[in-house]
């Protein structure tokens, strides 16, 4: 028995020590899972405004009614408990359900496609071992019959999602490869940022399908994504890398600040990656040329609004308003408080063709939220009340072309039209 105790010993140590660096293992799955998972932005759709992470219930506007995000906790009766890891594989690269029909692609599986089969594992581990089940049912969408039916989004499918590859770059730059990896897959920029087709398909996948990608999205729940690419009319090619990856820190820079629909990228998913990372998607960003390099360059010294405003001239339509209303925080001269009120002056977010995004802040206000790399959040009210269409018209159009900015007038019955659908919210 003596002769036994020896080898009993060492065996029983070493399944301690497998046993410890299974569960060790496991727990850095989690922990990566989770990081990806911010980088995927999934809080943010998933999610429903006061609810439990990851239960679901937010809806997201189609230009065929709106859908709303499932529940995706491990909860075995209404989230994804019950999944394998090739049932989560198939939902989230594949866009398939675990019954074998075919998600709306409001979820972005053609992005997700190029996730790695690791970082698709270590998000499966998240899920299942870091996330609080939740017993939240599903909500229906409201997309009425027929287009409700789910089978012929199969052809959907078939005809504009990707096979699951890794986006493999052409450069050597590791950072660059890190940031299209980002941007391409689990960042899905292209979901709002890239014009769609008929079929409501991104126009281009990656930057490899043409000048498309990126170069800004239509409106929708009364806001615009705007173009990504080096365009400085309306683009990214006056911003500087540094200052792209300070926004994504901190949504706010020394002319700038997020609104709408990015203000929940940066909450949930920007300000939790590393700056290693906010640098590389920053970095691929700048890479990109312009989608029109002939527009016209915003040059917010070559104007005589400054002026205007100094001497209280009023003789322009919509100045007036913007002095009643505006000038106080926004300036004479357009350029704001650095990091607390936006510059419009130079601004490429007003040289857009759509000026959807202005109408909707003029009208709904909007507000900055502080996270912790800029804890101070800040406000402007809504003006809907106080300005008639008319009124929302003209001051939208002076700020659109005043400072050398370029963008085109807007008409009283845009201004409507986006009073009504706000109203419908």
């Amino acid at each position: 028995m003596k002769n036994l105790t020896l080898p009993l010993l060492t065996a029983l140590g070493l399944a301690i020590s497998t046993a410890a660096t299974a569960a060790t293992s496991d727990e850095a799955a989690v922990k990566r899972g989770e990081y990806l998972a911010r980088a995927g932005d999934c809080m943010a759709c998933h999610t429903a405004k006061g609810g439990k992470p990851y239960a679901g219930g937010l809806g997201l506007e189609t230009p065929i009614g709106a859908v709303y995000a499932t529940n995706i906790t491990p909860d075995h009766a209404h989230g994804i408990g019950d999944y394998t890891l090739e049932d989560f594989d198939k939902a989230v690269r594949h866009g398939i359900r675990k019954d074998g029909s075919t998600l709306y692609p409001a979820m972005p599986y053609p992005s997700y496609a190029k996730v790695t089969d690791q970082d698709l594992a270590d998000l499966y581990a998240y899920f299942m071992n870091g996330v609080q089940p939740v017993a939240e049912a599903n909500r229906d969408s409201d997309i009425p019959w027929p287009m409700s039916m789910r089978w012929p989004l199969a052809f959907w499918r078939w005809t504009f999602a990707p096979e699951v590859a890794t986006d493999a770059g052409s450069t050597p730059d590791p950072q660059l490869e890190r940031g299209r990896y980002l941007v391409n897959g689990l960042g899905h920029c292209g979901s709002c940022h890239t014009p769609r087709g008929i079929g409501m398909q991104e126009k281009s996948l990656s930057d490899s399908d043409g000048e498309h990608f990126l170069a800004g999205g239509a409106p929708l729940e009364g806001w615009v994504a705007k173009n990504l690419r080096g365009d400085a009319h309306d683009g990214l090619g006056s911003w500087s890398t540094e200052e792209l990856a300070q926004f994504l820190k901190t949504g706010r820079t020394e002319r700038t600040a997020v609104f709408g629909s990015m203000t929940d990228v940066i909450q949930h998913s920007m300000q939790h990656l590393t700056d290693a990372d906010r640098l590389a998607i920053a970095s691929y960003l700048k890479s990109l040329p312009a989608a029109n390099p002939q527009a016209a360059t915003a040059k917010a010294t070559a104007s005589n609004t400054t002026q205007q405003l100094s001497n209280m001239d009023v003789s322009t339509p919509g100045a007036r308003t913007y002095i009643d209303n505006c000038m106080a925080c926004h300036r004479s001269d357009g350029r704001g408080y650095a990091e607390v009120f936006p510059a419009l002056g130079g601004n490429p977010v007003l040289n857009g063709k759509e000026p959807a995004s202005l109408i909707h802040i003029v009208l709904a206000g909007g507000y900055l939220p502080g996270n912790q790399h800029a804890p101070t959040g800040y406000g402007m009210p809504g003006f809907a009340w106080r300005l008639s269409d008319q009124e929302v018209a003209e001051v939208v159009s002076f700020i659109r072309a005043g400072w050398g900015n370029s963008g085109a007038a807007v008409s009283a019955s845009d201004v409507a039209a986006q009073r009504k659908a706000l109203g419908s919210h």
